[in-house]
């Protein structure tokens, strides 16, 4: 009786033994309910390590250094454009005259131009000009060298006849060979049918 009874105890032992077993080991596995699990755990394979917070990152600045702005460069300023010229450049006090074409006759206006001169050539009573016949580049040369020549002697003929000394005077024909502007119709031709004046000093 008594070794069957002691069978029993070492039954209820091992039984007892077991349960405890069972319950410490369910316990140690399933965490409790509502307690907090730390940052990046959970999401992560047990056992690795969380990845560390991220801090914004600023620029390292020199001591003393100036921080950079954007320039904006400034547009180009548009060239200016030249006025269109209303006449040649006059290469001395004393005016041009203009001549109709193929004619040596002295306009109205060449006319006018010659009184200013004739002022400025008594007021300049040391001066002594020469007068330079010049035509367009139609025609042949020796004919616009002879049509420069009555040119010339037609602005000599009207500053002697206005009270000029003739030794005060010289002409020259260039013909077609030296044009004030070049080009080859009426816009050109205009400016170079003249009578030219040289200040000789």
């Amino acid at each position: 009786m008594r070794t069957q009874q002691r069978g029993w105890n070492g039954v209820l032992v091992a039984i007892l033994a077991l349960t405890v077993g069972l319950l410490l080991s369910a316990c140690a596995s399933t965490p409790e309910v509502g307690q907090a699990q730390p940052s990046g755990v959970g999401a992560t394979t047990p056992g690795a390590p969380a990845a560390p917070p991220r801090v914004a990152e600023e620029p390292v600045r020199q001591p003393g250094a100036v921080a950079e702005r954007p320039v904006t460069p400034a547009a180009p300023a548009a060239p200016a454009r030249p006025a269109a010229p209303t006449a040649p450049p006059a290469a001395s006090p004393v005016e041009d005259v203009f001549f109709d074409f193929d004619k040596s006759v002295l306009r109205d206006d060449a006319k006018a131009s010659l009184d200013r001169n004739v002022a400025w050539l008594k007021a300049n009573a040391n001066a002594r000009v020469s007068v330079e016949g010049h035509c367009d580049e139609r025609g042949t040369n020796e004919y616009n060298l002879a049509l420069g020549e009555r040119r010339g002697k037609a602005v000599k003929d009207y500053l002697v006849a206005a009270g000029i000394a003739a030794n005060r005077l010289q002409t020259i024909s260039y013909g077609e060979e030296r044009p004030f502007v070049l080009g080859h119709d009426e816009s050109a031709w205009r400016w170079n049918r003249r009578g030219h004046f040289v200040i000789q000093r």
